[in-house]
């Protein structure tokens, strides 16, 4: 044989390392649907810490005004730009009430996490009462 070396150095064929990669494809589609319920938990931090955020900055605000805003500029608060418009955030924001002395502000997810057609929503008061409405 005058095309090969003579001495040849050990490695894997084709063949192996595309039957590695099935196997390796098999185990991640067994093991995902398990996982779901862990990657929608870790998204969900998103939603609870701006959630937190906006709470601080709308009593801030109230402090100044003796009143809660509807309005995020009015607080200082700018929104990242959600994955539906190109951004990375998960999740979008919306006041759903303002008042004298209530304020209810709602998260709610872009995307369906775990494929069940439920998005997920948290929402969080003027007590710092942080609750998922609808889980995911």
């Amino acid at each position: 044989m005058q095309g090969f070396p003579k001495n040849r150095l050990p490695g894997f064929t084709l063949t192996e390392l595309l039957v590695v990669l099935a196997i390796i494809g098999i185990l991640v589609l067994i093991a995902l649907p398990s996982l779901m319920p862990l990657i929608s938990k870790a998204k969900s931090t998103e939603a609870q810490q701006n959630l937190s955020l906006i709470h601080s900055l709308e009593r801030a605000y109230r402090f100044e005004h003796f009143k809660y805003s509807n309005d995020f500029k009015a607080i200082g608060y700018e929104a990242n730009k959600t994955v539906k418009n190109g951004g990375s955030a998960d999740y979008s924001y919306e006041v759903t009430e303002s008042g004298n002395t209530t304020f209810k502000v709602r998260a709610t997810a872009e995307t369906d996490f775990d494929g069940d057609g439920v998005m997920n929503i948290w929402e969080i008061d003027q007590d710092k009462n942080l609750k998922e409405v609808q889980p995911d």
